[in-house]
């Protein structure tokens, strides 16, 4: 690929342009749903929630957030093979506009249409539009890195907007048009995606390895009948033909991903002819796949049994002074409104756990990959010692100040800066060259069998067993320590973790 010479957007190439604010809009539509989820599922009848129990819809939330990342692995290949990546994240997001607005008009009946359709369109938009941005570089550019560190910014930046808009529609406004908000942001994305995508570069538009004649037609048949297939099961579930028990489900799918991980990881492991330097590389790799995974089963409780404790725990009742009262009329901090700690701090932090390796390296202090994972895992488990010593004040029957959470997340957001960009690092620098993509597939797989897992943990956060949260913080906390520990006593496992002829640490 030539290199470019745009510097059109903040000294990058015109395409960056228009994939950030897609992205951005995209992400403000995903996350917007995403926090309220669990909150419409557990709400009552009466107040026009599905009144789920806790566990049928940290179930749920599981499987949907788990989907999204799997689905990424079909996205992926139909960008590769048939469409290219500018039609797939142009449908992709006509359909997930799709199902915010099935949401928004009957979110009684249609809502696990609406939930089908949103993570469908997420996993042919997602990882497309990933890629895309680095085919806006060339081979040479050095540009590129900065490049994802502005578009990273433009995910935050839409998750903030998620945050503030959905959380104060749902408080002041109902469900309707909190998720009817998050349609609008998916219809903006499209409509600048429209008018502005004639600025992508040409590797963007064309399927980089695409079927050819008979093979071709036989994909596509194999696609069309995917879709007939999942429609008939999705009307037969509407109508109660198939009855689905969540939790079940849930466990069930987190088996699958799980076998699917170590049987795929096994055969390129024992099957593709790697030499032994490859497959020392392999371990460490592999150590950095279970730290993703039960990283991201602590993490996400972001969306479920932390923001259960946000609205049922946490005293959010405003002064009469304050500004949200007098300027808006609002009596309390919406629910949602904490959940975007995690945004704001990434967008303070990140520039400085940037410069904190590079500083490090420079004086001969540069940890391995999987003791940076573990580093990340024992920071995040802290902040479920927050949660541990905020419960037990709750499970006394007292409100808890706004400070416990937002201390949480800001523990969860620096485990996250220390393991999730170290983590991606690693799959790239540590797969064998001719499996990376693959690999960076199998490691997707660990975001599924982590947020699924969080699903089924969240299900034991009862508000009406308030006095059960306490152990179970700790019992998180407890053993996301105890994993990282084991991470990081094999990571001094000298017969693993050799530099294998290369600077890289594994």
């Amino acid at each position: 690929m030539k290199p470019s010479n745009d510097t059109s957007f903040f000294g990058h190439p015109g395409g960056l342009r228009t994939l950030f604010f897609t992205e951005m809009w995209e992400r403000m539509s995903y996350y917007g749903m995403r926090a309220l989820l669990v909150l419409f599922m557990t709400a009552s009848l009466q107040t026009q929630g599905l009144g789920f129990t806790v566990a049928t819809a940290g179930a749920i939330y599981g499987l949907y957030t788990g989907a999204v990342y799997f689905l990424g692995l079909p996205g992926g290949w139909l960008a590769d093979r048939l469409i290219g990546g500018k039609n797939a994240v142009w449908y992709g997001g006509i359909i997930i506009f799709a199902g915010h607005v099935v949401l928004a008009i009957d979110l009684q009946n249609l809502f696990f249409v609406g939930l089908i359709l949103v993570a469908s369109g997420t996993g042919l938009l997602k990882p497309n539009i990933s890629a895309m941005v680095g085919q806006q570089y060339g081979d040479d550019d050095g540009r590129r890195d900065s490049g994802y560190a502005l578009y990273y910014m433009g995910i935050n930046i839409g998750s903030l907007i998620a945050y503030l808009v959905t959380g104060y529609l749902q408080e002041n406004w109902g469900w309707h048009y909190a998720f009817g908000a998050a349609a609008i942001g998916m219809a903006i994305g499209l409509i600048q995606y429209y008018f502005s995508n004639r600025s992508l570069s040409a590797d963007s538009v064309a399927p980089a390895n695409p079927y050819q004649g008979a093979a071709k037609q036989r994909a596509w048949m194999g696609v069309w009948a995917v879709v007939a297939l999942a429609t008939v099961v999705i009307v037969l579930a509407h109508m109660g033909t198939i009855v689905i028990e969540p939790v079940a489900l849930a466990q069930q799918v987190a088996v699958v991903f799980t076998a699917i991980f170590f049987l795929y990881f096994g055969f390129i492991y024992f099957k593709g002819q790697l030499s032994d330097n490859e497959k020392k590389r392999m371990w460490a790799l592999f150590l950095v796949c279970v730290a993703s995974a039960c990283f991201w089963s602590g993490f996400e409780q972001a969306g479920s049994s932390l923001n259960l404790f946000a609205q049922n725990y946490t005293d959010r009742v405003l002064e009469s002074t304050s500004l949200l009262t007098s300027w808006f009329g609002m009596d309390a901090i919406p629910t949602v409104w904490f959940q975007l700690s995690n945004s704001l701090f990434i967008i303070i932090l990140s520039p400085f756990f940037a410069a904190l390796w590079i500083n490090l390296a420079k004086r001969m202090i540069d940890p391995s990959y999987t003791i940076k994972c573990a580093i990340g895992i024992v920071i995040m488990a802290s902040g479920f010692l927050v949660m541990f010593m905020a419960s037990q004040y709750a499970a006394q029957g007292l409100k808890v100040a706004p400070m416990w959470l937002v201390t949480t997340y800001f523990l969860h957001t620096v485990g996250e800066l220390c393991l999730s960009p170290v983590a991606l690092s690693a799959v790239s620098k540590l797969s064998p060259k001719r499996f990376a993509g693959q690999m960076m597939g199998v490691f997707v797989l660990t975001y599924s069998i982590g947020n699924i897992i969080a699903g089924l943990l969240s299900g034991n956060f009862d508000p009406e067993n308030v006095e059960q949260m306490p152990d179970l913080y700790l019992q998180i906390a407890l053993f996301s320590i105890a994993i990282a520990i084991v991470i990081g006593l094999m990571s001094f496992k000298s017969r693993f973790w050799e530099k294998a002829g290369i600077e890289e640490k594994a």
